[in-house]
């Protein structure tokens, strides 16, 4: 198998056979000679604006393939190495408990995936439902305003990662080809093929709630166990181990190997930990708002006239403010929504997500300011209550609902009375507010400074119509849970990983860790 990069293809003519065609071209051979393609990597180049390209690697079988190889001494075109993930372990410990894992998300569930696949039987606890009965608390909540606080956008099957644009891409280096074990599992459980080649990959809201089912499916029939609506409320430790978990205030299961796949907002399971002695330190993180506008306008700024051609765009956008604080965006959902995420009560937090068209009429992005310790406190918790009194804020000023206001009225520091030429997309229920007074004069301040530059880098991104909302407080867990090369915390046994336990950023991330965990925890 030869593998060929860097073959450029019209967005205007974007076909198999096109591909074929340059593929050949490059190789100066017949396209009859290449017996099979596959498509590796597409990305768009957009640089020029007036001739945007796809550009591929793919992977082919051809006749004379050493005859190719020879002639060609170039970066772009290599004998095909093996890039399959391998579990390099010779000894396998065996366990004296089945091991738990606490949390469903993307960590939770790939820890779990291979835990089962390879014969330990696990046991998954779920503070939330199940995905098919969340989505139904999910949505009367947004119907309503009545909320599960135990089974929302924050908490229950899938995690957090359910309800957004259920994106997949990372700058993280995998030497061990997990990543790709991860999307393999992704699309083994019905996740679109495409991401295995995208240079953007995402899922989708829509998709990945079934993919999460077919994945507990999957999970069962390998042996694994889940327990929804149940939720951690102590640990118990003898000499430095941990020996058992009590759920629901009143069962206690044995324990020798716990996972803590919390999620970042399982603020009452961190105290549980610090009450335990379990060592944690304050992390920094960010908070601000999210900003609407319509997809179209993104679309024609980024492609121009091929914006017809392509997939609804994306940005991302970094400044430093005059405070030296770094504000960007995070999150950004082409074709999506902006949901109230709120899991406590009388607090409101906002997320975004997109389903797998991406078909909405506006794009969506958190715009938020970094946060440290000069900001919330040197206090473990100091964090969360910071998060905590935003969110308290939001609810209190939007009356219960997303609080939002037009970009113009945020500068001006007045309470919008009427929406301009951008039309709300909304998840939940939402109410005009000043939102100058719920977030602190710095964030504000540094936010229109941001918001200001992105217009000199996106036309339109400042126009006076957009729509911001708050309060973006979820960005990263405020928290980290010190782990050491073994992934295993001060207490025996104890594994914590992905968001909440403060070192992954996203589902990708979140389930290559997870699949990290599974392999400290099976070796001698």
């Amino acid at each position: 198998m030869i593998r060929v990069r860097q073959i450029k293809v019209s967005v205007e003519n974007n076909t198999i056979d096109e591909i074929l065609n340059k593929t050949a071209k490059k190789l100066k051979i017949k396209t009859e000679d290449i017996k099979k393609i596959d498509i590796v990597k597409k990305s768009i180049d957009a640089r020029d604006k007036n001739n945007i390209n796809y550009i591929y690697e793919v992977r082919i079988q051809a006749n004379n393939e050493k005859y190719i190889l020879d002639k060609f001494k170039s970066i772009d075109i290599y004998k095909e190495l093996n890039e399959e993930y391998k579990l390099n372990i010779k000894n396998k410990r065996k366990l004296a408990n089945r091991p738990i894992i606490i949390g469903t998300g993307p960590s939770g569930l790939f820890c779990c995936y291979m835990l089962a696949y390879y014969g330990y039987n696990p046991l998954i606890i779920e503070r939330g439902e199940k995905i098919e009965d969340r989505v139904k608390s999910v949505q009367e909540f947004w119907n309503s305003g009545k909320l599960n606080i135990n089974s929302n956008v924050q908490f229950g099957e899938g995690g957090a990662g359910t309800f957004s644009d259920g994106k997949l891409n990372t700058l993280v280096k995998d030497k061990n080809f997990i990543m790709k074990k991860v999307f393999e599992i992704f699309v083994e459980c019905g996740a679109p093929k495409d991401i295995l080649y995208e240079n953007k990959p995402h899922i989708g809201t829509d998709i990945l709630r079934n993919v999460i089912i077919n994945m507990r499916n999957k999970i069962i029939s390998l042996g694994g166990e889940f327990r929804y609506n149940t939720t951690l409320t102590d640990l118990i430790i003898e000499d430095n181990k941990i020996k058992e978990i009590q759920v629901n205030n009143n069962e206690l299961i044995p324990c020798t190997d716990l996972v803590l796949a919390i999620g970042h907002s399982s603020r009452d399971t961190y105290e549980i930990l610090y009450k335990n002695n379990i060592n944690m330190i304050s992390k920094p993180f960010a908070v601000g708002i999210r900003i609407q506008h319509p997809q179209d306008m993104i679309d024609k700024f980024q492609y121009g006239k091929y914006s017809s051609y392509l997939p609804v765009s994306s940005y991302k956008l970094t400044y430093t403010a005059k405070d030296k604080k770094g504000v960007y965006s995070f999150c950004m959902c082409p074709g999506g929504y902006v949901v109230n995420s709120s899991s406590e009560e009388k607090c409101l937090a906002i997320n975004g997500m997109s389903n797998y068209n991406r078909d909405s009429l506006n794009a969506n992005s958190a715009i938020v300011v970094t946060i440290d310790k000069e900001d919330y406190g040197e206090n473990l918790f100091d964090g969360i209550n910071f998060q905590r009194e935003l969110e308290k804020k939001a609810y209190f000023y939007g009356n219960g609902k997303i609080p939002i206001q037009l970009l113009k009225d945020f500068i001006s520091n007045k309470t919008t009375n009427n929406l301009g030429s951008v039309q709300p997309i909304f998840k939940g229920q939402y109410s005009f507010s000043n939102i100058n007074d719920i977030l602190p004069k710095f964030i504000c301040d540094d936010l229109k400074e941001a918001i200001k530059y992105f217009g000199t880098k996106i036309k339109g991104f400042d126009m006076d119509d957009s729509i911001i909302s708050a309060v973006e407080s979820r960005t990263s867990s405020p928290i980290r849970i010190i782990r050491d090369e073994n992934y295993m915390c001060n207490i025996k046994g104890i594994y914590p990983i992905g968001e909440g336990a403060g070192y992954a950023g996203g589902i990708t991330t979140s389930a290559m860790d997870g699949i990290r965990c599974f392999e400290k925890i099976i070796s001698e």
